[in-house]
């Protein structure tokens, strides 16, 4: 698949998951799993990493949503709260779970190189496209490597060693297929679908 098409599958799965019920969530999270066969491990990771988060949102929502109280107890969450909160909690599991396929698909190479695909149109309006897409790199290599104990301090007192040297940045431009210009016309047909219902 190419990066941009990789792109804009997660851009229009993200994009339908605030759309859809339990069903449509369903769907989201039986596609990627079938698609990439070791996705389930990051996403489980990611979930794992924000269970905290998904247990305050699913508890604020629970009990801040007005309707009628669980189980008729004043200490209770209303009914309401609870679903509302359960669909936001599965809609995060699925926004991860297509996060954890794209960076599985694509890697990070994959991300910039179809980001650069999607944003190059933008270049003729005067969009610094090149300077996004290499600090876009520089932030992802970043991130894959955990800073030293106390590299703030260095980086704000620019002392050196801090900074990273990057001499090149290589894109490998992937021609696009027609398997590709139908799975973006598949989105959008999707997406006109969930907008339609």
């Amino acid at each position: 698949m190419h990066p941009s098409c990789a792109l804009i599958v997660w851009f229009a799965a993200v994009l339908g998951a605030q759309f859809v019920g339990y069903a449509g969530l369903a769907v989201l999270l039986v596609l990627p799993l079938l698609g990439a066969a070791g996705v389930w491990r990051p996403w489980l990771a990611y979930a794992w990493r924000t269970r905290w988060l998904l247990l305050a949102l699913w508890l604020i929502l629970a009990y801040n949503t007005p309707g009628e109280a669980w189980l008729d107890q004043s200490w209770a969450p209303t009914r309401e709260g609870i679903d509302e909160g359960g669909r936001q909690v599965v809609r995060l599991l699925v926004l991860l779970l297509w996060l954890a396929w794209l960076f599985q698909v694509q890697g990070r190479q994959g991300l910039v190189c179809g980001l650069w695909g999607l944003l190059r149109p933008f270049a003729c309006l005067g969009l610094g496209v090149e300077r996004l897409v290499v600090r876009l790199s520089l932030v992802l290599d970043a991130l894959q490597t955990p800073p030293d104990p106390g590299a703030w301090r260095r980086m704000l007192h620019a002392e050196p060693g801090t900074a990273m040297r990057v001499e090149r940045l290589r894109l490998t431009v992937v021609p696009w297929t027609v398997r590709d210009f139908g799975v973006v016309l598949l989105c959008m047909a999707g997406l006109l679908g969930v907008w339609i219902a």
